[in-house]
């Protein structure tokens, strides 16, 4: 794989979405979780969403149920919240894995380009961040405390 027009995923409501389409756009790719400390997250993501939506920005929220079963609902019951909680515009990705046998492929791909401290590839926690160039390549990788307005900057330089 050599980025992530190589990949698709599956949406909250099912669909299928080829992330070719998603090239020429600068994104940030987020593994998720509703019962999580770093849940309020959402806001931030949703106000980066807003201000650079328009010039070729795009957060994916992948939900994960791996850290502490902290997003143990179905689909119906993510979309919800997110939309009641904290009015959610973002694009809503289907209930991924991260880690292990079963982890997303585009999780896979994305924790080779960008391994966490020490080299690690495996994300520890809800709330990882990856930013992705119009080339669709992985620009860096963001560690759940890292708060979306911190990311702002870079997400300017690419856009």
């Amino acid at each position: 794989m050599t980025n992530i027009a190589d990949f698709t995923v599956a949406t909250n409501g099912g669909d299928t979405l080829d992330l070719q389409d998603k090239l020429g756009k600068v994104l940030l790719v987020v593994n998720t979780a509703s019962k999580c400390g770093f849940t309020p997250q959402y806001e931030g993501l949703e106000t980066l969403q807003e201000t650079y939506g328009g010039r070729g920005f795009e957060v994916l929220a992948f939900p994960c149920n791996q850290f502490g079963n902290q997003e143990p609902g179905g689909p119906d019951e993510i979309a919800e919240f997110c939309q009641v909680n904290f009015g959610l515009t973002l694009p809503l990705m289907a209930k991924v894995d991260v880690n292990g046998k079963d982890a997303s492929p585009l999780f896979d791909w994305m924790k080779k380009e960008a391994p966490g401290l020490m080299g690690s590839q495996a994300i520890k926690w809800n709330f990882t961040k990856f930013l992705i160039d119009r080339s669709g390549n992985v620009v860096r990788r963001y560690g759940p405390a890292d708060a979306p307005k911190s990311i702002a900057k870079d997400i300017e330089k690419l856009l």
